[in-house]
């Protein structure tokens, strides 16, 4: 019997070892790792104090703070200009700003500032293989001076990278208050055209000076010309009634179309440029955030700003990509209080320093201006840090062609990919930064400021925009507040850092500098 059974199982053994070896062989397919996915989340006026991971105590933002917590939160994080439609160029292209003469504030009806011919971000991310998206603040120009908005508007986002765009074109207070798909108007009436203008009024159309009585939101300077939904706005449009955006409704929409998008374009690497309008003016909280911060409008849309990054990257997670995903979080410029309208962001401020603790604001040269928040958030891929390193938003474009397999070297972007994923502690050496045409050099812990003529302090705003007869020098490391000048007191320093600021400006630095007009 034990024989038998034996016998059996070398039989068995023998027939089995047959049949395997006449199965196909299986090959050893090795997974390949996707690209991540990028998405720019980029916020507008929001100042390096304005949320509690950098240091606010009289407003909470769990959301943005989770960000800082689980990512680098870098503490010299710039924006490359202390305006909005500057910063978005340098960040887009790689470009210092002032290389463009015209990158300066642009009306509604500018045409595009960026040629279709430039290397920008989402062309090179395209060339990767990655899906390329924008939703939100646009304001970098459209078409080519003459725009019917009745047609599709062209050049757009659409010509220089974005397969997909869903924008404003310019800021929430200025005409065309509609929202944009690819060039064309959202909801528009053929049988009522929309007409713009920034020079003069169209015949019989009211505005906030002739019918102050219709306005719901009053104007301090500047926003005096067209009414939509009780806001007076920068410009004049008749028509166009259907395609009207709701304020108080814009950031769900923003949310809903970026929500969308990963939704339906998760599968293979996308490119999202997520650009929030918040809390840039006229500040109109959706009514589920009046008054939660206790500071007037201002302070309720940056929590609602909060509360919508924090629905997004539930939505990352919930469609299964929050670790193969790259977040990027900073803001265009630095904080402004009273940019236009009466709000209350002065009187109810209390003891909110939107500031940081730096000097100047949105149009200062001063830190105040271009240092903002920075965070760079892949879960799992990069380790919680604070990082002291200088960073630039123009680097994205020179960082993430590395990080997606290739090089980009033919702008002002530079490389600092290691340090954006916390591998590295160095960052830029010299970064040029600039404020409605005046440059100042930021190298190491100092900052050099050229002697500019005009007023300092503008009244407007009631911010210091660091116009002084005299050169300035400061030690920011020890200094944040720039309040001590060492240009007299260290004469090689100052020497030093005006000739590396020579090198990289030119000797006719002065050229193109602009008195800004405050809306």
């Amino acid at each position: 019997m034990r024989i038998v059974k034996l016998n059996f199982l070398l039989v068995f053994t023998f027939v089995f070892a047959i049949g395997c070896k006449n199965q196909p062989e299986k090959k050893e397919v090795k997974k390949t790792e996707q690209k991540p996915n990028i998405v720019v989340i980029y916020l507008d006026d929001l100042g390096y104090g304005d949320i509690s991971a950098y240091g606010a105590t009289e407003l909470q933002t769990p959301n943005i703070d989770a960000l800082a917590s689980g990512g680098i939160k870098f503490t010299n994080g710039y924006a490359s200009s202390a305006t909005c439609t500057p910063s978005r160029y340098a960040l887009l292209t790689g470009v210092y700003p002032w290389r463009n003469k015209d990158a300066k504030i642009l009306p509604g009806t500018a045409p595009l500032l960026i040629t279709t011919e430039q290397q920008t971000l989402p062309k090179m991310l395209k060339k990767q293989g990655y899906q390329t998206a924008i939703v939100g603040k646009w304001h970098l120009g459209l078409g080519t001076g003459i725009v019917n908005w009745n047609e599709r508007v062209s050049p757009g986002p659409n010509e220089v990278g974005f397969e997909s765009s869903y924008i404003m074109a310019a800021t929430q207070d200025r005409v065309p208050t509609v929202y944009i798909k690819d060039g064309n108007v959202v909801g528009l009436d053929k049988n009522d055209p929309i007409e713009i203008s920034y020079k003069e009024n169209f015949e019989g159309e009211p505005t906030a000076i002739s019918n102050p009585e219709m306005t719901t939101m009053k104007w301090h300077h500047g926003h005096n010309n067209s009414i939509v939904n009780g806001i007076p706005r920068i410009g004049f449009m008749k028509g166009g009634d259907a395609a009207k955006w709701t304020d108080t409704d814009m950031a769900d929409h923003f949310l809903t179309k970026a929500q969308n998008y990963v939704k339906t374009h998760k599968d293979k690497p996308f490119f999202l440029y997520y650009a929030m309008q918040q809390p840039h003016v006229p500040r109109t909280p959706h009514p589920r955030f009046v008054g939660k911060s206790g500071m007037g409008p201002r302070g309720d849309v940056i929590l609602e700003a909060d509360w919508v990054i924090g629905e997004f990257m539930n939505t990352l997670k919930e469609e299964g990509i929050l670790e193969n995903t790259l977040v990027v979080f900073s803001s265009d410029n630095g904080p402004v209080l009273n940019d236009g309208y009466y709000d209350d962001a002065v009187e109810k401020l209390g003891k909110h320093d939107p500031k940081g603790g730096f000097r100047g604001g949105k149009y200062s040269i001063f830190e105040a201006g271009t240092r903002v928040p920075f965070i760079t958030y892949w879960k799992g891929k990069i380790q919680p840090a604070v990082s002291d390193a200088i960073v630039c938003q123009m680097d994205l474009l020179a960082s993430l062609a590395n990080l997606t397999g290739t090089a980009e070297m033919t702008t002002d972007s530079k490389d600092i990919l290691n340090t954006l994923l916390g591998k590295s502690d160095t960052g830029r050496d010299n970064l040029v930064i600039e404020a409605t045409g005046k440059t100042a050099l930021r190298r190491g812990d100092w900052v050099y400021i050229p002697d500019y003529k005009g007023k300092n302090f503008r009244e407007k705003v009631g911010i210091e925009v660091g116009n002084f007869p005299y050169e300035q020098l400061y030690n920011v490391k020890e200094d944040k507040g720039q309040q001590n000048n060492l240009a007299e007191s260290n004469p090689e320093k100052l020497a030093e850092m005006k000739a590396v600021f020579v090198k990289l400006r030119g000797v006719d630095f002065t050229n193109g500098v602009k008195e800004v007009q405050f809306r």
